[in-house]
């Protein structure tokens, strides 16, 4: 009985063990930047909406300064999550959980800047075979867009070394636009992006309206490096009035988005794109920015393949508790069944006296039928009859304690029926008033 009591004991603790360790949440750090951003804004809406919903994934907020430093935090073991664009230098084994947005590169020129003597005067510049020789303004606080921009020169035929490059921060549109000496102007982001917006105003009301430049090499581009696809830019889709650009312009685009390292738990990753995608339509309401997000690609031959537990979310490949669990289950079942039989085992071999003293019991018993036929004196037949009580006693003590089962007992009282028998047909036969002789109970 101790043993079951023990073993009953153990089967509750380790099922509140198991159930703490896959009910407890688990909060995943995530670093995004720079601060204020959309991203930084989507990725802390999540984190309180995970929150509110006690759901089993938590988020915890990093700030950075952007991209590049959200990697660096994930390379280096500080964030098991990171916002970043999809073609920067990843830690190997970096895998996409959702796509946050897609960011196109907008090209432009336009004329000399006001307040210079060059006022009104109109570029040069029609098309990107015409960079050559000329200095262009491209929007990147790291080299990430530079290196973008090159891209597109060289598939376009330009030798990247014949166009100067020089660097702004987001922070100094308004330079970038007031010197004479650039030709020609790039920002990545998303089409509807206040960054987008603000450079091509800025442009209109500093430099006369964009000429905006097609990358006509977008397929080629994707075809080469698979981390850029081919986009288009709709007519009117950066400002409305006037219509800017008036059409659509080709160019290529890149995907924004939560990565992770493939070591992370797949049942982890696919609780975190369902809770994602679950929130979306709510968050969409506080963020605008948040009705972008898109799930990643799930072909295995994908330049940043999805991670295996965001593409079994998404292709409804996802494992179910029992599928994952019900290996475990049974052998806990069978474990104790084990135990069961283990136990009963050994009750039957720390009894075996016991049993033996039954038997013998038994046998005594049998023997008391053929004395009780050949008693001559009443004193003698009581005699009998009290060793046959003590015999009853024992047996019944035998059966509380487990020792023989009811097969046992039930062999026993048809042994003592026949005593019983034989010592009435004796009483009666030495004339002897009857008396009320020992029956079987139950337990």
């Amino acid at each position: 009985m101790l043993l079951v009591v023990a073993a009953g004991l153990l089967l509750f603790a380790v099922t509140v063990g198991v159930a703490f360790v896959l009910l407890r949440p688990v909060t995943l750090k995530i670093a995004v930047g720079p601060a204020g951003s959309d991203d930084a804004q989507i990725i802390q809406g999540l984190a309180q909406n995970f929150a509110r919903e006690g759901n089993g994934v938590r988020l915890s907020v990093t700030t950075t300064a952007g991209p590049v430093d959200s990697i660096k935090e994930l390379a280096n073991g500080n964030a098991g999550l990171a916002v970043a664009r999809a073609d920067e230098e990843m830690p190997e084994g970096t895998e996409a959980v959702a796509i946050l947005r897609k960011n196109v590169v907008v090209l432009w020129t336009a004329g000399a800047p006001k307040g210079t003597p060059r006022r009104g005067a109109k570029s040069k510049v029609k098309s990107i075979s015409d960079l050559p020789g000329h200095r262009v303004g491209v929007v990147d606080r790291t080299d990430v867009n530079a290196r973008m921009f090159r891209v597109i020169l060289k598939e376009s035929g330009v030798d990247p070394d014949k166009v100067e490059v020089v660097q702004f921060g987001p922070s100094q549109i308004n330079d970038m636009l007031k010197d004479a000496s650039l030709s020609g102007f790039a920002v990545v982001g998303p089409i509807e992006s206040k960054l987008v917006s603000e450079a091509i105003v800025g442009t209109a009301r500093l430099r006369g309206e964009p000429t905006f430049l097609p990358v006509d090499v977008s397929e080629a581009i994707a075809a080469r490096h698979p981390l850029y696809e081919s986009e288009e830019i709709p007519g009117g889709s950066i400002t409305t009035s006037p219509a800017r650009p008036d059409d659509k312009v080709e160019t290529i685009g890149v995907d924004h988005l939560i990565v992770a390292p493939k070591s992370l738990s797949e049942t982890t990753v696919g609780a975190l794109a369902r809770q994602i995608f679950t929130a979306k339509p709510e968050l969409a309401r506080e963020v605008k920015a948040a009705s972008k997000i898109e799930k990643p690609d799930t072909d295995k031959d994908a330049a940043l393949p999805a991670h295996p537990g965001a593409a079994a979310y998404i292709d409804g490949t996802e494992r179910t508790f029992m599928d994952k669990y019900s290996d475990y289950i049974w052998g806990v079942v069978l474990l104790f069944s084990i135990l069961g039989s283990a136990t009963a085992a050994l009750r039957h071999f720390i009894r075996r006296d016991e049993r033996k003293l039954n038997i013998l019991h038994r046998e005594k018993l049998v023997d008391a039928i053929a004395r009780a036929r050949r008693i001559d004196t009443i004193e003698e037949l009581d005699a009998l009859q009290r060793e046959a009580d003590e015999i009853l006693r024992e047996t019944l003590d035998c059966y509380d304690d487990g020792a023989i089962d009811e097969s046992d007992l039930a062999a026993y009282h048809l042994v003592l029926e026949q005593f019983h028998h034989a010592v009435v047909d004796r009483r009666a036969a030495l004339g002897g008033a009857p008396v009320n002789l020992p029956r079987m109970r139950a337990g």
